[in-house]
């Protein structure tokens, strides 16, 4: 019987553990939405007593209302959760029927003219509370708190279609990735490869040996990287560019629905309604960063593919180079250009030495301690850690890093408690999930990680350490609360930078089988291939930033969509994309993840992450711990207590310099 791990939190302001975390604890899936229900007319209650006071003073009104969201947090992100990590029939079920009632429950309280005009009145004293009311305000008119009753209504509607089409996107990505399967009989298409990736996809069928791979990420990248069989390439491109065709109408009823609520708000479109609660200001400022951005790199870039065509022809008499043939025969070109390629890193980088080396660095860089906990998971390959600091417990954090077929592919950082003080005056602590997707420990070999994906964990460890420093004392503003949405990859680029230094990767680089450390050679040779084709890397993230930024500029439909990426491609794509590819199909992290209108938010970022880098870079240590402890007090600790920008200029007395961005990448 599949379960769900959660909360029993029987009212807003009962049974939340001071100052030990929220345990999980087990429920059946089926009570869960009867659950969710009982504990949302709970709240109900107290908003509404709330609303009807004569209160409106900020310790008597938003003090409880922040507590009411740490306690539905706590309720329902266990739920969420499990769902994209131990996908199940049963998990669907429970989180399809509770959306309706999320989605209601939210629009009641958004919609709330009463409770809107209380806190419009609320004069706070400190600078968070302060700007907890300015985010309050703002999202209540964001929400329609100002329309009229019919338009709230058709608000309250949009929503929760939203909400479903969200949902409905992602688990047709994740039932598509999960239907394909190829399967190899010759050891001639698998010759050259890894031997790790070989023996992952190894599998005896009737007394012979075959080779599995699918769209799961680790066996998809294995064999586009380095799968010799050009037809299979392209077998397993296509349906991985193809996935989830019944996306198309998700889409269409998705884009209608957004364009339709920015107009009930009075907004053109809904990227410039996305714009208000971000860091950049205007759409010509966006859309003006991403041009220039790609008409930095499009020289590079040109030179980048012209020398990726030639290599292909002198090679292998490729004359026809395809998106198919870009990953494979990049890695042949760097091992010849540099002598190097994943597979003499990979075997220097065991998954537990990673983990435990990595939090070693973060303890010795910010003055905590991470000690492992026997705590329920949802999974036995999870890995939970308190951290203490000063001796005190200050956070948790639960890693899951394995590939499997229940698992929604990528990698995130989800929190889930968070650090602040309550209206009784209680400090509550943070804990956060992080999940990625790498390939899982076999009979004889351990989980084993490309140097990418040192890189991804790196970055969401930058994530969940956003959240876990945090020290506000208002939730609303806490952790990564309140952060706009175009700057909040900040601390994750920043940390990822430091996976390619020698100082960092020495300290767990350590061969899995002789225990012989990496290779100083080896580790130069990551440095010095890290900006590789950095150009048509840039190109390729400019171009889904402005598709996706162009798209919520007005109402595309239907054929339109693809019409719009094709022409976006015509700047960015120097190969020609096949007719059969339809990447919007799977761009889950605008259709799925909150990225829409926003995907641009990557590169804007990451200026503030690479100008921060060339401050803190310290080629000995490979961090500048005094610019760490400055990082951590005015990045990490304030949170969205104030603008980016604002916590930026506190922290260095300057503004972030664009050039930083080129720099990193080394582009004229």
């Amino acid at each position: 019987m599949i379960f769900i791990i959660v909360a029993m939190i029987q009212s807003a302001k009962i049974n939340i553990g001071y100052p030990m975390f929220q345990e999980f604890k087990i429920d059946k899936l089926e009570t869960f939405p009867q659950s969710l229900e009982t504990l949302l007319n709970q709240q109900r209650e107290v908003i509404e007593s709330i609303t009807k006071s004569s209160e409106t003073d900020y310790v008597k009104v938003l003090k409880p209302l922040q507590d009411l969201d740490e306690a539905l947090g706590l309720f329902f992100t266990p739920l969420s959760h499990l769902n994209s990590v131990m996908n199940s029939d049963e998990t669907q079920k429970a989180y399809e029927e509770s959306l309706p009632l999320l989605s209601k429950f939210s629009s009641e309280i958004a919609q709330n003219e009463a409770l809107f005009k209380k806190i419009e009145q609320i004069k706070a004293d400190d600078e968070e509370a302060k700007m907890v009311v300015t985010h309050e305000v703002r999202d209540f008119v964001l929400s329609g708190a100002k329309l009229p009753k019919e338009k709230k209504k058709r608000m309250e509607e949009i929503s929760l279609k939203l909400s479903e089409l969200s949902n409905n996107f992602s688990q047709n990505l994740l039932n598509a990735t999960n239907a394909f399967e190829l399967i190899m009989t010759d050891e001639k298409d698998v010759e050259g490869m890894p031997q790790s990736d070989i023996d992952a996809a190894k599998e005896e069928v009737e007394d012979k040996t075959v080779y599995k791979f699918t769209l799961q990420i680790p066996s998809y990248l294995a064999y586009m990287t380095y799968g010799p069989n050009r037809e299979h390439r392209k077998t397993i491109s296509k349906a991985y560019s193809t996935r989830a065709p019944e996306n198309a109408e998700v889409i269409d009823q998705m884009l209608a629905l957004k364009q339709e609520k920015a107009k009930m708000l009075g907004f053109d479109n809904y990227a410039e309604y996305a714009l208000e609660t971000r860091d950049a200001s205007t759409q010509e400022e966006v859309l003006g960063f991403l041009n220039d951005l790609a008409n930095a790199a499009l020289p590079q870039a040109k030179n980048e593919l012209a020398e990726l065509k030639d290599f292909a022809q002198r090679t292998d008499g490729i004359d026809d180079l395809q998106g198919y043939d870009v990953a494979y025969y990049s890695e042949k070109l760097k091992k010849e250009k540099f002598d190097f390629d994943d597979t003499m890193t990979k075997p220097y980088f065991e998954q537990e030495k990673v983990l435990n080396g990595m939090l070693d660095i973060v303890s010795e860089l910010f003055s905590v301690t991470f000690k492992p906990t026997e705590v329920p998971t949802w999974h036995d390959c999870v890995k939970p850690f308190d951290i203490f600091e000063n001796g005190e417990l200050s956070g948790r954090i639960y890693f899951d890093l394995e590939a499997r077929k229940e698992k929604r592919g990528g990698a995130w950082m989800n929190d889930w408690e968070t650090h602040y003080t309550d209206s009784d005056g209680k400090q509550h602590l943070a804990s956060a999930f992080v999940v990625c997707n790498f390939s899982p420990a076999i009979e004889n070999t351990p989980s084993l990680l490309r140097h990418d994906d040192v890189v991804t964990l790196f970055h969401e460890m930058g994530h969940a350490i956003h959240h876990l420093f945090g020290k506000c004392h208002e939730r609303s503003v806490s952790g990564i609360n309140g952060v706009a949405w175009d700057v909040v990859e900040f601390p994750s680029q920043f940390l990822e930078n430091f996976a390619y230094e020698a100082a960092i990767l020495k300290r767990f680089g350590f061969h899995y089988e002789t225990g012989e450390p990496i290779l100083n050679d080896l580790m130069a040779k990551i440095k010095e291939t890290k900006n590789f084709q950095a150009a048509l890397g840039i190109l390729r993230q400019v171009e889904f930033s402005l598709f996706d930024f162009m798209l919520h500029q007005k109402l595309y439909q239907g054929e339109e969509v693809q019409t719009l990426i094709d022409s976006v491609r015509k700047k960015t794509s120097l190969l020609k994309a096949p007719s059969y590819n339809k990447f919007q199909h799977g761009f889950a992290h605008i259709f799925a993840g909150g990225y829409a209108a926003g995907y641009y938010s990557y590169k804007w970022a990451e200026v503030l992450s690479a100008d921060a880098f060339f401050t803190c870079i310290d080629e000995e240590n490979g961090f500048n711990k005094e610019k760490a402890k400055g990082y951590k007090e005015y990045i990490l600790a304030k949170g969205g207590s104030k603008e980016m920008s604002k916590l930026y200029q506190e922290w260095l007395g300057r503004k972030a310099d664009v050039k930083s961005l080129t720099k990193l990448y080394e582009i004229a």
